[in-house]
């Protein structure tokens, strides 16, 4: 049976460009899936990642990638990736739930040798306190018959200057010999390795790379609001503060935070400090900023149809952009969709514009689609800019809206057009 250098547990927006990458260094890539219909799409030529085309795809496959079912395939693989989704539970507690299903078919295949490597986000001591006992269950240990490492993902959907190719590859190993090995695993096909101590140092710096965004958006966020009260232009405020060459760097305010990183892994670190007895008060405080920022716009609103002498009630809203961030279809964790839930419960006639999303449902509920930008804006009460793909004609915006909140600060201000 076919042996292969690489499987990959888990073939979303992570496991995919690493898969890519993989395949054109030469190795023999295997991605392990339960989702029939990944598996299916895959192996049929039909991408349904962003930084992957069909035709990358089609190459893929031709240079002996596939895509599969059956955990077996772990038995044969000499390198073993685990890029499984760590959500938040209802509790908001972290739910490594998939991290432990993943560990444990590993274990059931787990052979002398091989390397595992965990790259889903998640809290430090995760890979040795977690996911270790769990394949030692097969009784093999590791740093003695197996390799084990964790190595956080990087992947930034269309970014087109930084792939996983050419972003640095952070790696920290069980032992010294764990971590070589992951090293020299990932250097066949990653320009750049970064070696740290250990594990727990590796999953660190994911979080903190995260936590120092989430925070640093939070403090934009509230000098908005603020601002906005003080009649001060905080965008001009933030471009003024950026020609500065040295000790600031640019963030920009926004209708909240989306994707799966930066509302979700600052959480992971905020666990981690609760288990010692206190508070991450940083984190915290950042995400009640940030969790805020939707109702804020929907506030927002309100005040542009008062001033109009119109009610949200029965007012026709268009919100233009609905994924989490410009030029991409993903929708996780998007601020448009509780603006969008507020928006409703108060009576307003819902309607979206986004060249990336066909259909849209906030609380089980259909929202129409406008197919023509120009006709949407000029349908519209109230256009709510949410993202700025770069699709949009902004000009059309600019003219044929009646009144306008640009959440993204594109927009030149006018009597109808207001920044957040």
């Amino acid at each position: 049976m076919t042996a292969f250098d690489l499987t990959i547990i888990g073939l979303g927006y992570v496991g995919m460009p690493l898969a890519k990458e993989a395949t054109a260094a030469g190795l023999r890539v295997a991605g392990l899936d339960v989702d029939p219909r990944k598996v299916d799409a895959l192996n049929t030529g039909r991408s349904y990642i962003d930084d992957l085309t069909d035709a990358d795809l089609d190459r893929m496959l031709s240079s002996g990638f596939t895509a599969t079912l059956d955990a077996s395939v772990l038995s044969r693989s000499r390198a073993i990736v685990i890029c499984v989704p760590t959500p938040l539970d209802e509790d908001h507690r972290p739910d490594l739930s998939a991290v432990e299903g993943a560990a444990r078919t590993v274990a059931r295949y787990l052979q002398a040798g091989t390397l595992v490597v965990l790259e889903s986000t998640t809290w430090p001591g995760t890979t040795d306190e977690l996911v270790r006992p769990i394949l030692e269950q097969s009784g093999l240990t590791a740093g003695k018959d197996f390799h084990l490492a964790f190595s956080p993902e990087r992947i930034d959907p269309g970014n087109p200057k930084f792939g996983l190719r050419n972003t640095p590859k952070v790696v920290g190993g069980y032992t010294p010999a764990c971590k070589e090995r992951a090293a020299s695993f990932y250097a066949q096909f990653v320009e750049r390795v970064v070696p740290v101590s250990g594990t727990r140092e590796a999953e660190m710096a994911k979080l903190l790379e995260n936590t120092y965004r989430h925070v640093n958006i939070a403090l934009v966020n509230e000098m908005a609001i603020f601002c906005d009260e003080l009649g001060v232009n905080l965008w001009e405020a933030i471009e003024a503060a950026s020609t500065k060459p040295f000790g600031f760097q640019k963030f920009l305010p926004g209708p909240g935070v989306g994707g799966h990183c930066i509302p979700v892994d600052p959480s992971y670190l905020s666990y981690t400090v609760r288990k010692l007895g206190y508070p991450f008060r940083f984190v915290e405080l950042a995400q009640e900023i940030n969790e805020r920022m939707p109702s804020y716009v929907v506030a927002r609103v309100q005040r542009l149809l008062n001033r109009a002498r119109k009610p949200v009630n029965g007012s026709r809203v268009l919100l233009l952009g609905v994924t989490y961030k410009p030029d991409i279809a993903d929708e996780r964790e998007t601020p448009a969709i509780p603006v969008a839930e507020a928006l409703l419960e108060l009576g307003a006639e819902l309607s979206f514009c986004d060249p990336y999303v066909k259909e849209w449902s906030v609380e089980g509920r259909a929202i129409p689609r406008g197919e023509d930008l120009a006709e949407a804006v000029a349908a519209a009460d109230v256009v709510v800019l949410l993202q700025q793909h770069s699709i949009f004609d902004l000009d059309v915006v600019e003219e044929r809206a009646s009144l306008v909140l640009d959440t993204r600060g594109v927009l030149a201000t006018s009597e109808r057009v207001e920044r957040l």
